[in-house]
């Protein structure tokens, strides 16, 4: 089975979160009896490691990723489960986010004729739902077990204009604020009678929407105050409301947390009586860009491409924040992210063939 069969049989299971669809057991099957496998069922998420021990020495090198995708909704000019070869372009779900990436560490790993340690892959069907019983799950049961990989690399998709250009190397953390502004409801025609907490709020918004709270650094772009909800009154026009409420997000660098968030929210509604609540879905991570791992590929990338890759922490998040809080050194590298989730989503075959060279050459770099 070449990379590119590989490719497509994985794209033609309907595995729409947390649904593997009998991908695992293909999976499974796929890399024959000399790969362990270790299932972690929980609730409707399926987890599985797959793993080899070469020899016994402490190296252990995880692929990771997930096998799930978002459902493929209305618009498509192909069936997006098919995935046939179309002029170098295969439009299927998942082809970018991320079964591109399982793919290619599926036949790398397989193919693999020596390592220095153990190599393992770890998927789940729960990264694109609430990712509560996958990875996180799975890393703490290894840890249990003392089992956690030294070093890991998740395949999602992280170039941008060419294969090769970026890798991930940390993830923002997300924080989400809910602020509730408290007035006084009253008839419009007695605005003296009445506390608006539209007008103590309005002359606040120029000092809070779009502000950077930090500087970022080197790695990480500012953390930004993002406004993504306001809501107030009755829809009426004749009814001053008692509150308002809003709602906000925070892509945070390491350089800002709940605590700075919470100062900042004080220093600007001190003068009007408000509440806050913070939760946060994810922490910022960093691997550090002079980490084995984080050189081992940026050589990879170098040998097989050519290209001298930038090393990212942009975008959303990913299961490598998993990993980052377990203190295990993570990189993310994978196909060129343009159209993820998106009606349409496609991949070429180079990109997949390459990626999965990339692997291959990491392997043996390692």
């Amino acid at each position: 089975m070449t990379i590119t069969q590989l490719f497509q049989k994985l794209l033609r299971f309907k595995s729409i979160t947390p649904n593997d669809d009998g991908a695992f057991d293909f999976i499974q099957e796929y890399l024959g009896d000399t790969w362990e496998c270790m299932a972690l069922d929980i609730n409707e998420t399926k987890n599985r490691v797959f793993y080899k021990k070469f020899n016994e020495t402490k190296e252990h090198l995880c692929f990771a990723g997930h096998i799930d995708v978002v459902p493929p909704g209305k618009g498509w000019n192909v069936d997006p489960f098919e995935a046939k070869v179309v002029d170098g372009i295969i439009t299927a779900r998942g082809t970018q986010d991320m079964k591109s990436g399982v793919a290619a560490f599926l036949y790398a790993c397989k193919h693999a004729t020596n390592f220095n340690g153990t190599l393992s892959i770890l998927l789940t069907s729960d990264e694109e739902g609430e990712a509560i019983d996958g990875t996180v799950k799975v890393l703490e049961h290894l840890k249990e077990i003392d089992f956690l990989p030294t070093c890991a690399v998740v395949a999602e998709p992280t170039c941008e204009a060419i294969f090769g250009d970026a890798i991930k190397i940390g993830r923002r953390g997300s924080i989400n604020g809910y602020i509730e502004v408290q007035g006084k409801q009253g008839h419009a025609a007695y605005p003296e009678k009445a506390i608006n907490p539209i007008e103590l709020t309005a002359p606040i918004l120029n000092k809070i929407a779009g502000q950077n709270l930090d500087n970022g650094d080197e790695y990480f772009a500012p953390s930004r105050f993002v406004l993504t909800d306001i809501r107030s009154g009755m829809q009426v026009t004749n009814v001053t409301p008692n509150k308002l409420n809003i709602m906000f997000n925070v892509r945070n660098s390491t350089k800002t947390n709940q605590e700075s968030i919470t100062q900042f929210i004080d220093s600007n509604f001190k003068d009007v009586k408000y509440t806050l609540r913070l939760t946060q879905g994810s922490y910022p991570f960093m691997t550090d860009s002079d980490s084995k791992i984080v050189n081992v590929i940026t050589q990879s990338i170098k040998t097989v491409l050519g290209i001298d890759t930038k090393h990212s922490t942009a975008g959303g998040t990913s299961d490598a924040r998993f990993f980052g809080s377990f203190k295990v050194p993570t990189v993310e590298f994978g196909v060129i992210n343009d159209t993820i989730h998106s009606v349409g989503e496609r991949t070429s075959v180079k990109e997949v063939e390459n990626l999965t060279k990339v692997f291959e050459d990491i392997i043996k770099k390692y």
